[in-house]
């Protein structure tokens, strides 16, 4: 005899029979009365219940997609040329992955990487290449993970640097800059009030569309369990790397990322750090900027992109940096090896701009001993001003995180320019309001700002009026203040 299946009389007892024991965020909604069909009044009635399980589904799918989905985060734009860009991806379990980019609109002209697996040592990990590419060109991509392309509830675009030398004016751009973005991870975390917050933040800074974004360190926070092996480690970066809100801004534009204090290690962690070989190899695995280090000291994060007119310094203040309190011996901040190689490097940029970016503030002279600062190391940090000046280098501008509040800090300096140091902090970590009692006298009145936000540097202006606007939002995206430096005053 054979056996007739039994009809479902209860879809909603079906699909959990069916994925009992399994993780899902599907939401069951009553059924409707099946009558209702018949009634005009009941249908009239039932529109308000109808367009709320509608709002209902439309607001899941994201999170739909996402669990059926082989990618665990990402995909993240890296590092991009005029003719080839990185592309960054996590799986959730070994794959095959390659990624395919086209001009915006011609899908029909697409390129393709080379195809990697991705390995359970490295977190699943793929960081593959795209070339070649066209300068100035918006591309659209797509991540394909065991021939299959992967769809994200979002758009999946950058653009490359424009080819303007000795063709055409100095193109207009943005770059985006933050740092502190703590993800709660309760098991984990302190107790008490969650520290971490508003991701929402992450959202406002993709809706603000910026060419690049610097990450200027703590771009996660190790915590103390995550010390030791290497295995820790990867599971506090994915986990960051994670979170929902942060995917579409990781595919929006190329992102460029220096360390600190808790993404190299513990808090205020300096050279004697036990396991930063392990952080390194971690950092380099989770970023995709163009190099890291440079001859003389590879095992350094340090390296530089240009974007128009604009040249971005990232420096690492974290490997070769003595202890802030250390009284004796040589007391290194970037050390000798790195502060050459800014100097070097900052000397043979044509940039118009030259944007130092350091995970700690340079210019405030407050070294109280909860506060990181260059201050800590007067020495080294005078050999840098004096190089500046004495080699007659133009268009300085520092940019720093670290503090968990916001403020620019100006420095004059007799007979040359002043500098400015813009600290943006915190994006989801906490806000601290210890900066309003600390003795910076160089700080802009109207830029302290005690609020999670982000900064926006903005480059324009005819090739003999270039002006780089410095905006800072608040977490929703709105402008709490904004100056303006023009070129001709960084000479």
């Amino acid at each position: 005899m054979t056996h007739q299946p039994r009809p479902i009389d209860n879809p909603q007892r079906a699909f959990l029979s069916k994925n009992r024991g399994k993780s899902t965020n599907f939401v069951f909604l009553r059924p409707i009365d099946q009558s209702a069909i018949r009634n005009p009044q009941l249908v009239s009635a039932m529109k308000p219940r109808l367009a709320l399980a509608l709002a209902l589904i439309i607001s899941l799918a994201p999170r739909l997609l996402a669990d059926e989905s082989p990618i665990q985060s990402g995909p993240m734009v890296g590092h991009a040329e005029m003719r080839a860009a990185i592309l960054w991806v996590q799986t959730k379990r070994e794959a095959k992955v390659h990624f395919e980019a086209w001009i915006e609109g011609q899908p029909a002209g697409a390129i393709r990487s080379r195809e990697v697996t991705t390995r359970a040592e490295d977190a699943f990990v793929a960081k593959l290449t795209l070339a070649p590419l066209e300068p100035g060109q918006r591309y659209e991509f797509a991540t394909v993970v065991d021939g299959q392309r992967v769809g994200r509830a979002y758009p999946q675009r950058f653009r490359t640097p424009p080819l303007w030398q000795w063709r055409t004016d100095p193109p207009d751009f943005t770059v985006a800059a933050g740092s502190c973005l703590y993800i709660n991870d309760p098991p984990f975390d302190r107790p008490g009030k969650p520290y971490g917050g508003d991701y929402g933040i992450l959202t406002a800074i993709a809706d603000k569309h910026p060419d690049a974004m610097v990450w200027l360190g703590d771009n996660c926070y190790l915590r103390e369990a995550d010390s030791g092996l290497r295995e820790s480690v990867l599971y506090r970066y994915t986990h960051s790397r994670s979170t929902p809100e942060l995917q579409s801004l990781l595919a929006s534009c190329p992102h460029y990322m220096i360390w600190d204090d808790h993404d190299y290690g513990t808090n205020d962690s300096d050279r004697g750090f036990r396991d930063k070989v392990v952080t390194r190899q971690v950092f380099e695995l989770f970023s995709a900027n163009p190099t890291y280090g440079f001859p003389e000291r590879p095992k350094l994060i340090s390296t530089r992109f240009e974007w128009g007119d604009a040249e971005f310094f990232l420096c690492d203040d974290r490997t070769d940096r003595a202890p802030n309190q250390r009284k004796t011996g040589d007391r290194p901040f970037l050390g000798r090896e790195q502060v050459r190689w800014l100097v070097d490097a900052l000397i043979s940029s044509p940039a118009t701009f030259k944007i130092i970016c350091i995970g700690n503030q340079v210019l405030n002279p407050a070294a109280g001993p909860e506060i990181e600062t260059y201050a800590h190391y007067p020495e080294e940090q005078r050999e840098l001003l004096e190089a500046i000046r004495a080699e007659g280098i133009a268009g300085v501008v520092f940019l720093s995180g670290d503090r968990h509040h916001t403020e620019l800090t100006r420095l004059p300096r007799e007979g040359t320019y002043a500098l400015y140091d813009l600290t943006t902090s915190p994006l989801t970590a906490a806000v601290s309001t210890r900066g309003e009692f600390e003795k910076n006298v160089g700080r802009v009145e109207g830029t302290y700002l005690t609020q999670r936000n982000f900064a926006l540097l903005k480059f324009s202006g005819a090739p003999a009026a270039r002006v780089l606007t410095l905006q800072v939002c608040r977490g929703d995206g709105s402008l709490a203040w904004e100056r303006r430096i023009e070129a001709k005053e960084l000479k």
